[in-house]
């Protein structure tokens, strides 16, 4: 007996002891330059890495001033790569003695430089022990993503030992899947490199290894302020062809296009900020980015849920206005179209100042024609235009409703813009991400500034301690950011506005037009709700990810943090309902005689909401309101209709799919003047 016992720990020695390798140090450059470390390792037994015996614990000292410049990335011999830390601890200063491991009470991005400890690494170190031989070469890569700071790697090392994490085990989403694959490249912000990715929509369980609804060549970059500092990053991206040409393409049953955006959740713990502002835009009447929750997965390792979208675009899908080539410099041509914003970036200092604040300058930014490619007369015009228009505004004349603000200003649009960003105290809409745009003039008349699209809401729906939105009790006017000293000057023209009194009637009656219908906070709470439902497993994953349910993250809150992802969702709620009554009270204006006259009814594409999706029993149909006449079809994958409805007078269809089997499904919906929307929906038994 004792003969056999010692045959199996010559044979298996390290089940029961762990192995230490140490690499050598260095310098680590800037400028967002990899600084590869390697390390040779070699007589681990068994050569297979896995939950039994494998990588359990990586530790690293290094001296380096201001730590969140720091990617600090693990890649095994099989090049599986795993993030350890990416933007944390701020301005602070190094990580001394700072260890790795699953088994470890805080996360790294709770912890405070130097990291002096043991933490869970910010990606999942058990993706290396995948079955790979442990036997090679390890590398331990270092990028400083920014400049005016270095320092050294002094030592580092790699632990394997029994009961080690495993990688994560993947067991289908419901949500679309977007798996990228960068050819043992690394993201950076700009240039895009080269990567190819697959989106997984089958309308069942999405796998990785499902067939894919797209598969191809992708152009990928980091993206974004702010943002681009958090450890999810964002991330922009072109559809390309294999030769990097772009390539216009169907995604997600979104229209034809190359440029897309993958927006992060770090800080938005609901996963909904930005969703249901895009939403509720585009139901008031305008464009805004179409949208879709997913789960993306680089290089096998888990990123968490994103929101696939379009980015703001001239296009006649997006933002549709007419497109300006470089040789359309002179007449009607020359008048439009054009995008541009109140934000940072290459474009024109305004003749004006806003009236609350004169000694604030404020930056246009070009955005479509891009800077480099506007022309000398193109610029000329849209910055004339537009002093013409602060002009009119800011003059004795401007309430005048032949030749004043009026003549110059597409209201529709700058009421809801208005109330979106005001709902949802966005202080960002009114001081950077404020898009707006015009079209070429008509033969007679003029075409006038429309606001938007609707952008950037994911530091919006909360309570945070900046000035213009320290209240707790869903109170305060956003659009007075100008009196908080912001990063970047409010253009500030609601200041103006709303001294007219024409302008703030009609505006709360707007608002309370709205708030019969698409602002109904039971509606908006359903949907809430059923996002909520859809969104049960892939929560899990992703704060199994990042473990920051319960931590202040991101956007400087003021309220507690909820532990769990319903208590997320219940406090989001909450600040909503605080912020109607708030506003139901303080609208400016008055709705006496309110006659506002739906914009909806005039559209010529139906606006239509279909939840929850996927569903099991009933879904409903949300239809825009001041119409009637609605018919519902439900469709099978074959195009055979199934289900029938006439609506004669609500907006409101509820559809009982109890009985259909699982599978892919159609609403088709037709207005009585001939319009249709067409939405795909999945029922799940």
């Amino acid at each position: 007996m004792k003969k056999i016992l010692s045959s199996i720990l010559l044979v298996f020695p390290t089940f029961l002891f762990a192995q230490v390798f140490n690499g050598t140090g260095g310098g680590i450059t800037d400028d967002n330059i990899p600084n590869n470390f390697n390390l040779n390792v070699s007589g681990v037994i068994p050569a297979v890495a896995d939950t039994n015996y494998g990588l359990v614990t990586v530790c690293i000292d290094i001296t380096h001033t201001y730590d969140s410049d720091l990617r600090i990335q693990l890649i095994s011999p099989d090049t599986t790569i795993v993030t350890l830390v990416d933007g944390a601890g701020g301005g602070s200063d190094n990580f001394t003695s700072t260890c790795f491991n699953h088994t470890a009470l805080t996360s790294i991005m709770s912890g405070s430089a130097p990291f002096t400890g043991t933490f869970k690494s910010m990606g999942r170190m058990g993706n290396v022990n995948n079955g790979q031989n442990p036997n090679g070469n390890w590398t331990l890569r270092i990028t400083d993503t920014y400049g005016a700071d270095v320092g050294t790697l002094n030592t580092w090392s790699l632990t394997f030992g029994p009961n080690a994490q495993g990688p994560l085990v993947f067991s289908g989403t419901n949500l679309p899947l977007i798996v990228l694959n960068t050819y043992g490249g690394t993201i950076v912000d700009d240039p895009k490199i080269n990567a190819n990715m697959r989106i997984i929509d089958n309308g069942v369980l999405n796998h990785v290894n499902d067939s894919a609804d797209y598969n191809g060549e992708i152009g990928i970059e980091i993206r974004g302020n702010y943002s681009a500092s958090l450890p999810q990053k964002p991330y922009g991206f072109e559809t390309w062809t294999i030769l990097g040409a772009e390539l216009d393409t169907n995604l997600l049953g979104m229209p034809k296009e190359h440029d897309w955006i993958l927006i992060a959740n770090y800080n938005d713990k609901s996963f909904l900020r930005n969703p249901l502002a895009l939403k509720l835009f585009s139901e008031m009447g305008h464009y805004a980015s179409r949208f879709k929750l997913c789960e993306v997965i680089i290089n096998n390792e888990y990123q968490g849920v994103y929101m696939f979208c379009e980015s703001i675009k001239r296009d006649n899908n997006r933002v549709d206005i007419a497109k300006l080539d470089t040789n359309e410099n002179a007449g009607i041509d020359l008048t439009g179209g054009y995008i541009w914003k109140n934000d940072f970036g290459t474009g024109w200092t305004s003749a004006y100042h806003p009236i609350d604040h004169l000694g604030l300058n404020i930056n246009y930014a070009y955005h479509y024609p891009t800077a480099a490619k506007i022309t000398p007369q193109q610029e000329n015009y849209i910055e004339s235009f537009v002093n013409t228009t602060e002009a009119t505004l800011y003059g004795s004349n401007w309430t005048d409703s032949i030749n004043g603000y009026k003549k110059y200003l597409s209201l529709n649009s700058f009421y809801d813009y208005f109330i979106v960003n005001t709902l949802a105290r966005n202080g960002d809409g009114f001081k950077k991400s404020v898009y707006f745009h015009k079209d070429k003039d008509p033969l007679t008349g003029l075409s006038k500034i429309k606001m938007g699209p609707a952008w950037d809401f994911d530091w919006a729906w909360k309570n945070l301690w900046d000035c213009y939105t320290s209240s707790t009790d869903g109170s305060e006017w956003t659009h007075l950011v100008n009196d908080c000293g912001p990063d970047n000057n409010s253009w500030g023209w609601y200041v103006r506005l709303l001294q007219d009194t024409s302008f703030a009637n009609a505006l709360n009656c707007r608002y309370k037009n709205l708030r019969l219908n698409l602002l109904d906070t039971t509606r908006i709470f359903d949907w809430i709700d059923s996002n909520e439902t859809v969104m049960n497993g892939a929560q899990i994953r992703h704060y199994d990810t990042w473990p920051i349910l319960g931590v202040a993250v991101g956007a400087p809150e003021n309220d507690s943090f909820p532990n769990t992802y319903h208590g997320e969702m219940a406090k989001f709620k909450m600040w909503i309902r605080k912020r109607v009554i708030w506003l139901d009270d303080n609208m400016f204006g008055n709705a006496n005689n309110c006659q506002y006259a739906s914009i909806e009814s005039s559209t010529e594409k139906l606006n239509m909401l279909v939840f929850p999706n996927p569903t099991s029993d009933i879904v409903y149909i949300e239809l825009p309101q001041g119409e009637s006449g609605y018919q519902i079809e439900l469709l099978d994958q074959s195009g055979r209709i199934v289900i029938s409805n006439i609506l004669p007078f609500e907006n409101i269809s509820v559809l009982d799919i109890s009985t259909l089997a699982s599978g892919v499904y159609f609403v088709r919906v037709r207005n009585k003047i001939g319009y249709s929307a067409t939405e795909k929906i999945i029922i799940r038994h």
